[in-house]
């Protein structure tokens, strides 16, 4: 295999989009109301205690809103809803327009028919370059038993589906 060391941005983001990820909408009800956004970098981090990560862009301007509450939850999405990434990845738009969602226990909106939620509470923040590391407590989580994931692989959108040859089919 040759040796590449061309670190650039780019190319760092189309050697990292061959990771497969799950693709989440981060939610909470702040003093202006339901306010949300689009992540795929997040993760489980600790079982004992419950923490879960996730890193957010700096420019993010709902990230401040959602830290300012100090609780949020995590929707992971299930392949039925594409449209709910690419809506809420979306800045400057009501983002919650034609979105069903109930409150969870903490008070936070849970989109309607996700693959599963997990309420979370900050616990720490770190410094990740052009991202922050957001490390939350888990306080309540569910999930579905009768969905599939949406998965983000090579900048295109994927069912969480096996074919019959085994390979992920796109729904790109």
């Amino acid at each position: 295999m040759p040796e590449h060391s061309d670190v650039t941005p780019d190319r760092l983001r189309t050697v990292l989009g061959h990771f497969a990820s799950g693709l989440t909408v981060i939610t909470a009800a702040t003093d202006r109301g339901p306010a949300g956004f689009t992540c795929q970098s997040f993760s489980s981090l600790s079982l004992d205690p419950a923490l879960v990560t996730f890193s957010p862009a700096r420019t993010s301007s709902t990230w401040p809103l959602l830290r300012a509450a100090g609780t949020f939850t995590v929707n992971i999405l299930p392949a039925e809803h594409r449209h709910l990434a690419a809506q809420f990845a979306r800045s400057g738009a009501d983002k919650f327009a034609g979105v069903d969602h109930s409150p969870s226990p903490l008070g936070n909106p849970v989109l309607d028919r996700a693959l599963a939620w997990v309420d979370c509470e900050l616990h720490q923040e770190y410094d990740g370059g052009d991202h922050t590391i957001v490390v939350a407590a888990v306080r309540a989580l569910s999930a579905r038993l009768d969905a599939e994931p949406l998965l983000f692989f090579k900048g295109g959108y994927y069912a969480g589906v096996q074919s019959r040859s085994g390979l992920l089919e796109s729904v790109a």
